[in-house]
């Protein structure tokens, strides 16, 4: 059921392909505009899936993982989120936007799903009030969303055998009742690296980072993103500001002003606000969006958005614990199940930026390109990677502590 729900995102995907630069109708591919017969089709699949089984009483009382099977009715879904669900651009949002595709394509009541909203990531007393709270009310799902929940949620899912957690990012899991989420993002970041290379008329980029190069989660998207850099402008480099949290609007503010009083004309971020984008508009430069559209937010500066479709892998998972499919495995989807992308290319882009970026997506979903391939030259003068072979997915998502070639981290504060 999973790689059927998935398929019909990749058709999804697939329908809101890159627009050439010029054209002024922007795509948010985050809340699936223009395509809701493509839930509506999810929700009817599902359904008839379920009306068959229950015909030929086929659903059995625990899945593969040894974890009970829950009825869709009686399903009650926890969700622990660094900022508000009321937000409109960032992180969380793309979060919301997820779940509430999961209530619509699963037909469930927004009633059978709790917010935790605001919960400091950092704050361990706030993440297990936010879990506790969470079983207080009955959930039986619980989804912890950011990196510094990871050690809480594993305590509590050895706490509580019989209900489900899984953590987005990080690289935690106990292959029952505990499992980790997360995607290619990097490939993404790879064909946003091709719009910033094409569109920077000083040659120096800018990058936001929540974290330094001990977390790989971050610096594999710098490096990914400088790559696709690299491909089409040579001469240009990357320089990194470093704000140490994921979610620190002033800071992200302050490292992008250093950005570009060093030179950069184009930034790219991996934190959760649009503050680099409006810092960018402010100053008359260009940016690439994260986690959602922002081009609502910032017209003048937004080439483009690397956004995650978290609504693919929720509605998958809920799915499979209703349909006693669950297996206790991690999940690190891409561009192939249509949960990582980009949005259409604004106006603002150098006219060959759609063929460039449309080009390497197709090497990318072929598999004839997997971003982290052969030899990898790193800044400080070492390689990494063999010829012929591509990085594993667990060196990707845990080991790249090491930056690119044109990467250049600068001390802002």
């Amino acid at each position: 059921m999973r790689k059927k729900i998935l398929s019909l995102f990749i058709m999804t995907l697939m329908s809101l392909s890159l627009v050439a630069c010029g054209n002024d109708v922007i795509i948010d591919v985050v809340t699936n505009d223009g395509v809701s017969d493509v839930s509506q089709e999810v929700s009817q699949n599902d359904a008839s899936e379920k009306e068959e089984q229950t015909v030929n009483n086929t659903v059995p009382d625990t899945n593969p993982a040894g974890m009970p099977t829950i009825s869709l009715e009686d399903i009650k879904v926890g969700i622990l989120y660094i900022g508000s669900a009321s937000e409109t651009s960032g992180y969380t949002y793309a979060h919301e936007l997820g779940i509430q595709g999961m209530i619509s394509n699963l037909g469930i009541s927004d009633s059978q799903v709790i917010r935790k909203e605001n919960v400091d990531d950092g704050d361990t007393a706030a993440v297990t009030k936010a879990l506790d709270e969470c079983i207080e009310e009955g959930c039986n799902v619980i989804f912890a969303t950011s990196w510094g929940y990871m050690d809480e949620t594993a305590e509590y899912a050895e706490k509580y055998p019989d209900i489900y957690f899984a953590h987005g990012t990080g690289y935690m899991s106990n292959n029952k009742n505990f499992t980790n989420y997360f995607g290619r993002i990097y490939q993404a970041r790879y064909l946003s690296g091709i719009v910033a290379g094409l569109k920077t008329e000083s040659n120096i980029i800018g990058y936001v980072s929540a974290m330094g190069s001990d977390n790989s989660e971050c610096t594999g998207g710098i490096d990914a993103f400088a790559m696709g850099v690299e491909s089409v402008n040579p001469d240009a480099k990357v320089l990194v500001a470093v704000t140490n949290s994921w979610f620190s609007p002033d800071d992200e503010k302050a490292a992008a002003d250093a950005l570009i009083a060093q030179g950069c004309d184009v930034l790219a971020q991996h934190v959760d606000t649009t503050a680099p984008q409006t810092a960018s508009e402010n100053n008359g430069t260009w940016a690439i969006g994260y986690n959602s559209d922002m081009s609502k937010e910032t017209p003048n500066a937004t080439l483009t958005s690397v956004i995650w479709n978290w609504s693919a892998y929720y509605t998958s998972y809920v799915n499979s614990i209703v349909n006693a499919t669950y297996d206790g495995s991690n999940y690190y989807g891409g561009m192939e199940d249509s949960l990582v992308g980009l949005t259409s290319l604004s106006g603002l882009c150098d006219e060959e930026t759609a063929a460039k970026v449309s080009e390497a997506q197709k090497k990318i979903l072929t598999g004839e390109f997997g971003v982290f391939d052969g030899e990898i030259v790193t800044n400080d003068g070492t390689t990494v990677g063999e010829a012929g072979k591509t990085l594993d997915d667990a060196t990707i998502t845990g080991g790249i502590n090491w930056y690119y070639k044109n990467v250049q981290v600068i001390n802002w504060k």
